[in-house]
């Protein structure tokens, strides 16, 4: 495997963790694509474990869910569930990641955040502060690992086609899709080739926050 680009996915069962999934293998990289019930991703030992065990070039955070309910009804739970996922869970594979990258003096950290995090709308408090808290962390974990060549950026890939997605009434679907001011939804594939342009491509792009669709 040495000379073997390794990129390990997050939330690699979803739609959009299989679309980069599908790319990086196009492009002839080493592919981990972690699923639910492949790595317990609140389970600290077994996830310091798991990465001091690979190579990881590039690790892309994509874990992630939604539970829309209004701040009133929420109950500690969904707050605790929402964060711990959305966010923790991240934080959490980054800072095993990064040790390993330290050691070989470069890295890459790409968390998938949401345009929830910037323009949250009504109902979904927990879902936004989860996301926008990866914003804080791109930033702070982009300046105190830059001194190993590691880089960390953060992308919002807007509403896609995907499972998570597919419940969305078509009310709501409408609305934010007329919000696009291009009139389209950004696809998943999209999403897999801008991640690997920016690694590849933007080898000095740190500590930045892309927005990928349509939406002002």
């Amino acid at each position: 495997m040495s000379g073997l680009k390794r990129v390990i996915i997050t939330g690699g069962s979803g739609g959009l963790g299989k679309s980069i999934q599908r790319h990086f293998l196009a492009v002839g990289w080493g592919v981990i694509a972690l699923g639910r019930k492949d790595l317990d991703l609140g389970d600290q030992s077994a996830v310091e474990a798991f990465f001091s065990a690979q190579q990881c070039d590039l690790l892309i955070c994509a874990a992630g869910m939604v539970k829309d309910q209004i701040l009133a009804k929420m109950g500690e739970s969904t707050w605790d569930e929402l964060f711990e996922i959305n966010y923790k869970a991240a934080e959490r594979c980054a800072l095993a990641a990064i040790a390993g990258m330290a050691k070989n003096g470069c890295g890459h950290i790409v968390f998938l955040s949401s345009h929830s995090a910037i323009h949250p709308p009504i109902g979904q408090v927990a879902y936004a502060t989860s996301k926008a808290a990866l914003l804080g962390l791109t930033r702070d974990l982009a300046v105190s690992v830059s001194s190993n060549r590691i880089r960390v950026n953060a992308i919002l890939p807007g509403f896609l086609e995907t499972p998570m997605t597919a419940e969305v009434s078509d009310v709501r679907r409408k609305e934010v899709l007329n919000a696009h001011v291009m009139g389209e939804f950004n696809s998943v594939d999209c999403v897999a080739e801008f991640i690997h342009f920016l690694h590849e491509r933007m080898p000095f792009t740190s500590g930045q926050i892309f927005q990928l669709d349509s939406r002002p």
